[in-house]
């Protein structure tokens, strides 16, 4: 069983992410009201996966979070409105984390969390996560397919990065433009930066980057 650590100063959320991560199979081991609780605990025990408000006001450097050494910090998913976001992207991809914009979804929390502990026990290491022959390496922000470096840029990187957190899904415009800049983005601005990535991902290999008409983007295997 996974040893989880809610910090978040919401009671309420804190309650509602305890009976959801525990329904599916996580320990909720301990939980903490203020970020610097919250380091004390890391501090003090080790945990598989943290669940960090990442507005919290006694912390306000979002885009580092918990200030601890590399090996200290398990990975973290970060809890934060759209009026913080731009303080935290450029954050991501330096460290095994991820995040979900409040007022979240329980599914989407479930989602993020597996895939973030599925790439600290994936064989590549800490910071890895995959899809078949494709995989990103967050301590790097390097991706490679079949062994082919894709040569992403930042952007990119961060798009693929959550197509592959919602494998198998449909990702919106919408959902893409908040997570890749922060803010909404004209839908041609969007069109073509998946184009470009699809071409470098999708050369030399099965295609792994899809069109849903009308709705958005996925990754995964050509369905039917």
């Amino acid at each position: 069983m996974r040893d989880v650590l809610i910090v978040a100063g919401d009671t309420g959320e804190t309650d509602l992410l305890t009976t959801t991560l525990q329904l599916a199979g996580y320990n909720v081991a301990d939980t903490a009201g203020t970020g610097v609780e919250g380091i004390v605990r890391i501090r003090r025990r080790r945990f598989d996966l943290v669940v960090w408000d990442a507005t919290l006001p006694d912390l306000k450097d979002v885009a580092r979070g918990p200030r601890l050494a590399s090996d200290e910090l398990p990975p973290v998913l970060f809890l934060i409105t759209c009026d913080y976001l731009h303080t935290l992207l450029p954050g991501l991809g330096k460290r095994n984390d991820d995040y979900v914009t409040k007022p979240f979804r329980t599914t989407e929390v479930l989602a993020r969390a597996e895939v973030l502990l599925r790439g600290r026990s994936s064989k590549g290491g800490a910071g890895t996560a995959g899809y078949g022959d494709l995989v990103l390496d967050d301590a790097t922000c390097q991706a490679r397919r079949g062994g082919r470096p894709l040569g992403l840029t930042p952007a990119e990187y961060r798009l693929l990065r959550h197509l592959l957190a919602n494998a198998e899904c449909v990702v919106s415009k919408e959902q893409i433009s908040r997570h890749v800049w922060g803010d909404f983005r004209a839908s041609d601005a969007i069109e073509k930066l998946v184009s470009r990535l699809r071409q470098k991902v999708n050369r030399d290999g099965a295609a792994l980057i899809h069109t849903s008409r009308g709705f958005g983007y996925w990754l995964g295997h050509a369905r039917g």
